[in-house]
């Protein structure tokens, strides 16, 4: 199969009922574009589950909130298009706003409770916006195979839900978060931090780590690894302001009182006018 690029829905759809009539399976990662080797990753794990593998490039308004960086967001799709066709990638869809949202735009998708919380109580309205942006991209491009990363914990979790609930046929699979080499996950936010915030930015990854090793050694108080972590944060990244940090089950995403078995800890920080999350399985 030649390499595609598909920038009107139409175009996806025709082919995707191609792809569909023709019994190849199909795999879809979204990404919102400035790739790096963490979209990388999800391409390659893509490639291996489905015949077709659909990339999507789509900076979505509707999960952005009021005066969050969605026009300077990087927009770069020459690289992009580079990276996905050298990953193996053969079809990239790259829908423009006006198409996704006409101006009378009216429907949106919503997840209860699971949306209350982390990135949900910190940015209203972020969640919906994902939900309704990736029923849509599922909806055009018909995928068996939903391929999303760790990073986005909260995200990930969310989304699996909804497919259950819609009684989607589509597989999802969460992949591990990829990292820099001192522990930083790759985001495409990270470029925006000045050399300073750059350096302490490794801090979230250092009081995760902290997090694990204390369950390691049977620590089940919350408040104990809070403390730690806490104290981890303040001496790495004394610039850095916390959002949060949350202690919950991985599935439902309900807090814990203590660390049970698949317990994840999740975290927040600002450094200057970045925020960064984070996220470690610890029980």
């Amino acid at each position: 199969m030649k390499f595609t690029v598909n920038k009107t829905i139409s175009a996806q759809q025709k082919l995707s009922r191609k792809l569909v009539a023709s019994k190849k399976t199909i795999a879809i990662v979204p990404t919102m574009g400035s790739l790096h080797d963490g979209h990388r990753s999800l391409i390659k794990r893509a490639l291996k589950l489905a015949d077709v593998v659909v990339t999507t490039i789509f900076v979505n308004p509707t999960q952005f909130g009021p005066g969050e960086d969605f026009k300077r967001y990087p927009r770069s799709a020459k690289s992009d298009l580079e990276l996905i066709q050298k990953a193996g990638s053969k079809v990239v869809f790259i829908p423009k706003v006006q198409d996704m949202y006409t101006d009378d735009y009216r429907t949106y998708v919503s997840v209860h409770k699971l949306t209350d919380d982390l990135e949900g109580a910190s940015r209203p309205n972020h969640l919906r916006g994902v939900t309704t942006v990736v029923t849509k991209l599922f909806n055009i491009v018909r995928p068996d195979f939903a391929v999303f990363g760790m990073k986005d914990y909260q995200q990930a979790m969310v989304l699996k839900r909804m497919v259950a609930d819609l009684n989607w046929p589509i597989k999802m699979v969460i992949c591990p978060t990829v990292r820099e080499k001192d522990g930083l996950a790759l985001s495409t936010r990270n470029g925006y931090l000045s050399p300073m915030h750059r350096e302490q930015a490794t801090a979230l990854y250092q009081a995760l780590r902290i997090a694990r090793k204390l369950c390691m050694e049977g620590e089940e108080r919350i408040s104990v690894i809070l403390r730690d972590m806490r104290r981890e944060l303040h001496d790495l990244a004394p610039a850095g302001k916390v959002d949060y940090i949350a202690f919950t089950d991985m599935e439902t995403l309900r807090p814990v009182t203590r660390i049970e078995k698949d317990t994840v800890v999740s975290l927040a920080v600002r450094l200057g006018s970045i925020r960064l999350i984070d996220n470690m399985k610890i029980g």
